[in-house]
């Protein structure tokens, strides 16, 4: 759960500097539909940060295999669909839109493994409280 951490952390500073990035650097220089495509990534970035974010809480609070498992998925997935964005923009190579699909099925394995998870989570809690 610590390298988790410290990769949240490292994604969300990544979302930060992409988000200025997008917004002083890349405007002007590519069209404003490349702008809107990195916009997208970096959401869907950022998101998932605030995610991670919980996993990493409820993780340290009391120990979860599929927490971690879906914490990894999202790191994955925020790889394959933000970073394939994110290169499509800059390098222009349209093909790299292929990629970003993987990363979409990788966002929603997560949530449904993190679904899985937060039930066991709380039936957990549950059986502590009583």
């Amino acid at each position: 759960m610590k390298i988790l951490a410290v990769i949240t952390a490292i994604s969300g500073f990544i979302g930060v500097v992409f988000g200025a990035f997008g917004t002083h650097g890349l405007r002007g220089t590519v069209e404003p539909e490349l702008l809107s495509v990195w916009q997208t990534a970096m959401q869907y970035q950022m998101f998932h940060v605030l995610v991670l974010l919980s996993i990493i809480i409820a993780g340290s609070r009391q120990s979860n295999r599929l927490l971690t498992i879906s914490g990894w998925l999202f790191v994955a997935g925020t790889v394959l669909f933000s970073g394939s964005l994110y290169a499509l923009v800059i390098t222009g190579i349209k093909s790299l839109g292929m990629v970003t699909p993987f990363g979409g099925v990788l966002f929603l394995l997560g949530w449904l493994v993190l679904s899985f998870a937060l039930v066991k989570f709380i039936n957990a809690q549950q059986v502590t409280e009583e």
